[in-house]
């Protein structure tokens, strides 16, 4: 098995040791390490729930273009939140990122995100 590292200056450098995504070419699938809400152009994060779950899901748009990605090819998100109760309002923005065909997603409150980040997603696409 073969890995590709995806890197893209269109969405945050990773905070840490790990890569923005994986990609597993044999198979077509990548993995997006999960995308605080952090605006790439000025490494700042957005006061609300919106603002950052557009910028989360934005972030990760731009990993999976640079894969030759869209997506279409998620087949599975999962959504970090450091408030549960934002959960119908993270909802209206995140419908707007996809046509018909919703990925299978876990939605769960955790107590802390990094840089204090109200939101945090990660995607698995399949080509």
């Amino acid at each position: 098995m073969s890995k590709e590292i995806i890197k893209t200056k269109n969405a945050p450098d990773a905070i840490g040791p790990y890569s923005q995504a994986v990609e597993i070419p044999e198979s077509g699938l990548i993995f997006v390490s999960g995308q605080l809400p952090i605006n790439p152009k000025n490494n700042e994060i957005g006061s609300d729930i919106k603002t950052q779950t557009f910028q989360s899901l934005k972030n990760i748009k731009e990993i999976l273009n640079k894969g030759n990605y869209s997506m279409d090819n998620i087949v599975k998100m999962t959504v970090f939140l450091k408030d549960i109760n934002e959960f119908k309002q993270m909802n209206e923005v995140y419908e707007t990122f996809f046509t018909e065909k919703f990925p299978a997603r876990c939605a769960v409150q955790v107590a802390c995100l990094p840089k204090d980040a109200k939101i945090e997603i990660e995607a698995i696409a399949n080509k």
